[in-house]
């Protein structure tokens, strides 16, 4: 019995620790991290229009994670989705480090069957969904000196590109969900296991 006890509140701590990594987002930036960010952005050059943009996504923070929704049409040459690769070869590992992963991606397989109001919006290549765990984790990764280098070979890969922001309030095959319904099979297992030895 004792250690039945002690198997789920061991599972139970697991869990909470994953919780409080995944969902630890550190709250909503504040008013001097998003003038820092924004210094680092036009320390770069970047384009006066698009740091605005950036400026109002930071102080529209809500310390939640969200999930940028990326449409991506791919440039008229062979190598257009290895540039891709080389790209996500850095992406991947910055996203995971901080609790940030994909959530879908796959190939376009037909032209956009509803478009309104957008030139050009018909053709796609590749529609991707990735999960931030925060607005702070999107801006660090995006500052960090070793993504402009990674950002390269995006712009290399793509003609169009369309990211867009979204805070889902339904998210089906949450890591939430799975990491605790495996621990839960995990725990049962174990369970068992103790009971057959115990039996012995």
């Amino acid at each position: 019995m004792r250690r039945s006890v002690a198997l789920w509140i061991a599972l139970a701590l697991l869990y909470a620790i994953f919780r409080l990594w995944y969902d630890g987002g550190g709250g909503p930036l504040t008013p001097a991290e998003v003038e820092r960010y924004v210094a680092i952005l036009e320390e770069r050059g970047t384009e006066a229009a698009r740091i605005e943009e950036v400026r109002e996504f930071l102080e529209g923070d809500t310390g939640s994670d969200f999930v940028m929704a990326n449409f991506i049409h791919f440039e008229d040459r062979p190598d257009a989705r290895e540039e891709l690769d080389r790209y996500m070869a850095h992406m991947l590992p910055a996203l995971f480090a901080r609790a940030c992963h994909p959530v879908l991606a796959g190939p376009v397989v037909g032209p956009a069957l509803d478009v309104w109001g957008i030139e050009g919006g018909e053709r796609w290549s590749l529609v991707g969904l990735v999960r931030y765990r925060s607005r702070r984790d999107m801006i660090e990764i995006a500052t960090d000196p070793a993504f402009r280098e990674a950002h390269a070979h995006k712009t290399a890969a793509m003609a169009q590109t369309l990211a867009i922001p979204t805070e889902p309030f339904l998210l089906l095959g949450s890591p939430r969900w799975l990491v605790a319904g495996a621990l839960a099979l995990l725990g049962a297992l174990l369970q068992l296991a103790l009971g057959r030895r115990a039996g012995r």
